[in-house]
């Protein structure tokens, strides 16, 4: 708040106008607005002499301050309204030093499905600017921006997670605490995505929060915080996993609450893998009305991860109509990923699909199998040996239901082989039960 305040004044000082609000359609327009004058300006702009115009490069320096403080402390519309201007700026008046993060902010909050390959090749020439200007200490907070808001949708998680550890380094180095910190959040989320050793990443959690406990960073923390906990679920219900502290996510119900979206998130996370689908269904649909049409990756994990879990329920009888729109939309969205990168998300479209398909039995086990096989395959070439375990366990259940019974025993025994590695232990004793239950 202090930031935004302190920047809020100086901008207005110089002639910029900063709203007291700015409305969610306003913001579109503006996104809309600014990419429209990037494609006027053409790839040559890129190429343009650097501007000596110093009132400007300040400017632009006071965006792109006033456009982190205010993603912690002001409405998505108003992080959205800032980056714009600050790159309309830079569009109109010279590019400077500060044109590149400018553009990768901007590029930040206003990529959603219709305009994404648009905002990567934006971002991805933001980058390339790195040749002209000496950017080595801004790298920490042009890289959070690009690999923890933008890359996911055409990269592999894996390239952000490595890409991000080294940005925290980076960022706690030159004085950054405050960008190498978030880095590091955006690390933990997308290890969790790639399925990475949850015993191991445990560990990186704790050393995090002992490095936010340090530099008293509070928002990161709570949101690191609230990862542990699901991580600990993970591996043992938080049995010996557990810790004392716990995130302090304040009002749910109050709309200006920054850790709503993490909290309702991670709850129906953790409980679709630990097998609760009523109460995946309650934080689910949480989840829907805070951001089902959002742009970011949580958004996109929600919705496969809230699309399985409807499948269960429609096993269940329960609610079918609006769990069948669920699953609907969740394929739908997960094809449309899978088209810009293969490697993310074509193995959740399989195992939507084939889940889809094993729920009317008359498709016959030819048709239906070689879907999971494909899941399976696509998340094993990936490194998601956790949704590679999960599609060996769906693959397994329906072979029961088929009486499939050596198939089934074949399939979640590579699940519990997959969670193993994964290193949960809490879905390794699921399984385990399920394989006992079959060979007694």
């Amino acid at each position: 708040n202090d930031v935004y305040d302190t920047c809020s004044a100086i901008l207005t000082e110089l002639g910029e106008s900063i709203p007291e609000f700015y409305t969610l359609s306003e913001s579109s327009e503006m996104i809309v607005e600014t990419i429209k004058m990037y494609e006027n300006a053409g790839e040559e702009w890129l190429k343009s002499d650097a501007t000596v115009d110093k009132t400007l490069r300040n400017t632009l320096q006071l965006y792109r301050a006033i456009t982190f403080a205010s993603f912690f402390c002001k409405s998505h519309s108003m992080v959205v309204y800032f980056s714009s201007k600050a790159v309309q700026l830079s569009l109109s008046r010279g590019i400077c030093e500060h044109t590149p993060l400018s553009l990768l902010q901007f590029t930040a909050v206003a990529i959603k499905d219709d305009n994404a390959m648009m905002c990567y090749r934006i971002a991805k020439n933001a980058l390339s600017l790195r040749e002209r200007f000496d950017l080595a200490t801004q790298i920490p907070e042009l890289y959070m921006n690009f690999y923890g808001r933008v890359a996911w949708r055409f990269e592999p998680f894996q390239a952000g997670v490595h890409k991000l550890r080294q940005c925290l380094d980076a960022g706690l180095s030159s004085g950054r605490s405050d960008i190498g910190l978030f880095c590091g959040l955006n690390e933990i989320k997308y290890a969790l995505c790639s399925g990475a050793n949850l015993k191991s990443l445990l560990k990186r959690i704790d050393y995090y929060l002992h490095l936010m406990e340090t530099y008293r960073s509070e928002a990161t923390k709570n949101n690191v915080l609230i990862i542990r906990e699901t991580v600990s679920s993970l591996i043992d219900n938080g049995q010996a996993t557990s810790i004392e502290a716990s995130a302090c996510v304040g009002d749910l119900n109050d709309p200006k609450n920054k850790l709503r979206e993490a909290f309702f998130h991670h709850s129906a996370i953790r409980c679709f893998w630990l097998g609760h689908n009523g109460r995946c269904r309650y934080y689910g649909k949480k989840c829907i009305d805070l951001f089902w049409q959002g742009g970011q990756v949580t958004s996109y994990v929600a919705k496969f991860y809230l699309g399985m879990n409807s499948l269960g329920l429609i096993r269940k009888k329960s609610e079918v109509q609006l769990n069948k729109e669920v699953v609907r939309v969740a394929t739908a969205a997960m094809k449309d990923a899978a088209d810009n990168s293969d490697w993310n998300f074509s193995n959740k479209f399989r195992l939507l699909q084939a889940e889809h398909l094993s729920l009317n039995n008359r498709h016959c086990p030819v048709t239906v199998l070689p879907l999971y096989d494909e899941s399976i395959e696509s998340a094993r070439k990936s490194g998601f040996i956790h949704e590679q375990g999960l599609a060996c366990e769906k693959a397994g259940n329906y072979c029961k239901g088929v009486l499939k019974m050596e198939k089934a025993l074949e399939y979640l025994n590579q699940a519990r082989e997959c969670y193993e590695k994964w290193g949960s232990d809490v879905k390794v004793a699921l399984i385990q039960k399920e394989l006992d239950a079959l060979k007694g």
